[in-house]
């Protein structure tokens, strides 16, 4: 039997803030006031795929949000910050109802199929000067 040597973890820090979902408006709207954490999280998504040879995972993960931030500074709660993140590193294809060519090759990153394969999210601040995060996608054992 062959050995799987996809890359079952990846794990990539980003500067700035991540994008927030919090509304009915896709945040990958053109125009979107999240457009700039969205394309700075896909390039930084994009990059550490290329690095790792990563290809998406279809079955179940788990998402890991590590948000640092200066003491007091949060800027929203957690579950609109891994609501936004999750949504920009799914599979976007499937949000066909609105255009999405103002993204350009940003378009394909994903780093899993669909927010249905998620087992387990944890979410983590830590104090830092400056506002930064970390993505970690792995792929849940399958247990039988």
């Amino acid at each position: 039997m062959a050995q799987d040597t996809r890359a079952l973890t990846l794990t990539f820090d980003v500067s700035g803030l991540p994008p927030v979902k919090t509304e009915a408006l896709s945040i990958f709207a053109a125009g979107h006031r999240q457009a700039t954490r969205v394309r700075t999280l896909l390039q930084a998504a994009c990059e550490a795929a290329q690095r790792t040879g990563w290809t998406p995972l279809s079955g179940p993960i788990e998402v890991d949000l590590t948000l640092r931030c200066p003491p007091g500074h949060r800027t929203s709660d957690a579950s609109t910050l891994l609501g936004g993140v999750c949504a920009v590193l799914q599979d976007k294809k499937r949000v066909s109802s609105i255009g999405l060519t103002h993204l350009g090759v940003l378009v394909d990153v994903a780093l899993y199929d669909d927010d249905k394969q998620i087992r387990r999210l944890s979410y983590v601040e830590e104090p830092a000067e400056e506002f930064s995060y970390q993505v970690r996608v792995a792929a849940v054992p399958t247990v039988v």
